[in-house]
């Protein structure tokens, strides 16, 4: 009788026990990793989002209060977005230079009550603002005019940092602007500003419950492929993050998130600078439309996803189920 042979390796030995794997666990993620993008109305009180089950609008109060509610739970900055009011938006998007817009006074409010406790991240683009909804300025043929709109640019992000702004992040997906705010917030003396770049942000069908929630979705005429990148592309994203280090992001974003995770891999890969992940607006429905349906069991879909992000690479992930995944992982 000869002896039965048997694996020398059971991979299976360290996941027998619940202590045992999270001994042997690869990836973590905290409350610490999370960034909470809100959404700034005017006026008082609460607006649901009908097209994202679960987020609101809010005023500037509540916009306080869920920022200390964010303080509160561990996750360490909130994200920004303004839904301008129509009569205060125009062809040129003026009303982002105003240093009593709505993100300006959002802004204000959290550093008031809040000070250096939580960080606030602003968008630097003009969609929110202008009345045809793209994110810059037209030419007299339609075209998204690239220089232009970097000027403006710069005078927006100028304008968010004077009012507190620890971190500007354009979405624009100009050429050279990272360059032009950085150089305009070194002119202003806002040396400890940070710059975090959608390096390479998609031409996405993921994005329109969040154009829903800011306003726009019924203001855009055709579609914004002129500056944001092809969804065919891999290797494109690389040359825009490696302009944006060089012009002086000190972060860099990948936009949407769970689609293009090969995207975050290969930047992570690519360059030592901290990544981030846009878990956008059709993800987030997706998994509440998914657990409405029974398809799938919230909380388990929403770590899942998060660990996605975490383990491909990223530094943080910015995600509409910030506070109740914080509430998950303090248990």
């Amino acid at each position: 009788m000869t002896q039965q042979s048997y694996p020398a390796t059971r991979l299976r030995r360290t996941r027998v026990s619940a202590w045992s794997r999270a001994l042997h666990r690869e990836t973590v993620l905290t409350p610490a990793d999370l960034i909470w993008p809100l959404f700034v109305c005017d006026g008082e009180g609460e607006q649901p989002v009908a097209s994202l089950p679960g987020v609101s609008r809010w005023g500037v109060a509540q916009i306080v209060e869920r920022a200390r509610e964010a303080r509160d739970l561990g996750i360490p900055c909130v994200a920004l977005f303004p839904n301008t009011p129509p009569d205060r938006r125009s062809a040129h998007g003026e009303e982002a230079a105003n240093r009593d817009n709505l993100m300006c006074r959002a802004i204000r409010a959290i550093k008031d009550a809040l000070g250096d406790e939580i960080g606030v991240l602003t968008d630097v683009a003009l969609d929110p603002y202008t009345d045809h909804g793209q994110d810059g300025l037209l030419d007299d043929h339609g075209y998204v005019a690239n220089d232009a709109t970097v000027d403006a640019l710069v005078a927006q992000a100028l304008n968010q940092a004077d009012a507190g702004a620890d971190i500007v992040a354009p979405s624009d997906m100009m050429d050279g602007r990272i360059g032009a705010i950085r150089a305009g917030l070194e002119g202003a003396g806002h040396h400890n500003v940070q710059i975090m770049s959608y390096a390479a942000k998609y031409a996405s069908a993921f994005y329109g419950p969040f154009r829903d929630a800011v306003g726009s979705s019924g203001l855009l005429k055709g579609d914004k492929k002129s500056y944001q990148m092809d969804p065919a592309n891999g290797s494109e994203a690389l040359r825009e993050v490696a302009i944006d280090i060089a012009e002086g992001a000190d972060s860099v974003m990948v936009k949407p998130g769970l689609a293009y995770l090969d995207i975050v891999a290969r930047v992570g890969e690519a360059f030592d600078v901290p990544v981030f992940a846009y878990s956008v607006s059709g993800e987030y429905a997706m998994i509440e439309a998914a657990a409405a349906a029974g398809a799938g069991n919230r909380d388990a879909l929403v770590l899942e996803t998060l660990m996605a992000f975490k383990r491909a690479g990223c530094s943080g992930v910015l995600t509409y189920h910030a506070a109740h995944a914080a509430r998950l992982l303090h248990g």
